[in-house]
């Protein structure tokens, strides 16, 4: 199979094309923008291999996008390119606007114009992967998981563009049939995350002394999903999903923010017991919360493991360690990261 991945410099897209050169047969076309946090070096493993290929392109780019379709013949898009941190949809919404609206719209486009001229068996065996986040939901209370059937109820301008792009998805498939499959997941964490997200932020802060900022008192809740389970999941969905379905993806691995905090600082303490910032806790800050931080997600996932078999492989507390050596060991990535355009500086005061 011939897969267009777009995003594939991300976090989440160069994991499945990690998994999928490693672990599959199929050719992968990776096109990316290569903005802030798009990094080649993510997929330095599989950057060889002959059934790989990379085009720096933008997705609102409608010649380059149909072009894009005609010239590689792809047999399914996974549709992952985005802007994704709350934080700069706070500064600056406009950029995902573009992106996450505009953008998806574009590639359906592209895709429905590619897919109506396929030949049989092709046409119907075509795929348009949409993966987007629970974020779309809202927030939750103290009860209660996010289903396939939650109404739509986004509260920062990311949910909002992603809750957008889902319905033009879901709307494509409705009104011209385009062969579509969505995914929602939960917070997704592990090696190559770009250091703005709280994970990997709160990694290299401890590591470098700095301090550890705490949204309000660190009461919001998350589920977490490790990287590479979600890969797995994107690509079964891929191939084994029903056309038109949704399916959440989460990892049942609910956390407060303080508590994701405290047990990095002790996995920390543990790993480097000579460090001079030991005891890492020591590091915590609370600071201003976000505006309009929702409370709580939380993933039903039953549908996924009911219908296709998957479930996460990785626990909260061995995916976090895995995580934290990551970040030990691959000093050079997260530094040549930390060189650009990011410092570690607080986004989304809602200042600008």
């Amino acid at each position: 199979m011939k897969l267009i991945v777009t995003g594939g410099a991300g976090f989440i897209g160069s994991a499945v094309i990690r998994h999928l050169i490693q672990n599959t047969e199929h050719h992968v076309m990776n096109v990316d923008k290569l903005t802030y946090a798009g990094n080649l070096d993510s997929l330095v493993t599989v950057a060889n291999s002959p059934r790989y290929q990379f085009a720096q392109l933008d997705i609102v780019d409608a010649n380059a996008m149909n072009q894009l379709f005609q010239s590689y013949q792809p047999d399914a898009i996974m549709h992952l390119a985005a802007e994704s941190h709350v934080d700069r949809s706070i500064d600056k919404p406009a950029e995902f606007i573009e992106t996450n609206i505009i953008g998806t719209y574009t590639l359906l486009e592209a895709a429905r114009n590619y897919w109506q001229a396929l030949p049989e068996p092709r046409k119907s065996a075509f795929r348009f992967h949409h993966i987007s986040t629970d974020e779309v939901y809202g927030s939750l209370g103290e009860d209660g998981l996010f289903t396939e059937t939650n109404p739509y109820q986004p509260n920062s301008p990311y949910s909002a563009s992603k809750a957008s792009s889902d319905h033009l998805v879901r709307a494509w498939h409705h009104t011209f049939k385009l062969p579509v499959l969505t995914t929602n997941c939960s917070n997704n964490y592990g090696g190559y995350q770009f250091p703005e997200k709280l994970i990997p932020l709160m990694i290299l802060n401890a590591l470098e002394g700095k301090a550890l900022p705490i949204y309000g008192k660190g009461e919001n809740i998350r589920d977490w999903l490790y990287v590479d389970d979600h890969a797995r999941a994107l690509c079964l969905v891929l191939e084994q999903g029903v056309v038109g379905e949704t399916y959440n993806i989460g990892g049942h691995n609910e956390q407060k923010n303080i508590d994701v905090v405290h047990l990095i600082c002790e996995i920390l303490d543990e790993l480097l017991p000579n460090s001079q910032f030991k005891p890492h806790k020591q590091l915590l800050t609370y600071v201003t919360d976000r505006p309009g931080h929702d409370l709580r997600y939380a993933i039903d996932a039953s549908k996924i493991a009911r219908e296709l078999g998957w479930k996460p492989e990785e626990t909260f507390e061995t995916g976090l360690r895995k995580t934290v050596e990551w970040y030990l060991q691959n000093q050079q990535w997260w530094q040549r990261v930390r060189d650009g355009s990011y410092r570690g500086e607080r986004l989304g005061l809602g200042e600008k």
